[in-house]
């Protein structure tokens, strides 16, 4: 395949603005994956950090003899309510008359 002269005036410049193009998107492919990195990186930070703040607040809990009695007095009244909210609960249409004849 041979180009003329004329060809390779227009040619040649399209060629540049191409690979210009391609180099302008690389980068911006690059910079986006650092950017994606730095705040991956952030986040598992705050991740680390969030986790030992619970932790040390477990310990804390853990430790003290007169919470795990609050503890366990809390969760008795807890059940001792969700029971007494059961048995107020109505059932949806027993005991009501609906009426099916159109």
């Amino acid at each position: 395949m041979s180009l003329k002269g004329v060809e390779l005036q227009i040619a040649l410049p399209k060629t540049f603005e191409a690979g210009k193009v391609v180099e302008q998107e690389q980068q911006h492919v690059n910079a986006g994956q650092e950017l994606a990195n730095v705040a991956l990186q952030k986040q598992t930070e705050r991740n680390r950090t969030a986790v030992l703040k619970s932790d040390k607040a477990a310990q804390i809990n853990e430790d003290d003899p007169t919470n795990k009695k609050e503890n366990e007095q809390q969760h008795k009244q807890k059940k001792e309510q969700k029971s007494s909210s059961d048995e107020q609960v109505q059932h949806p249409f027993k005991g009501h008359f609906i009426d099916f004849s159109g």
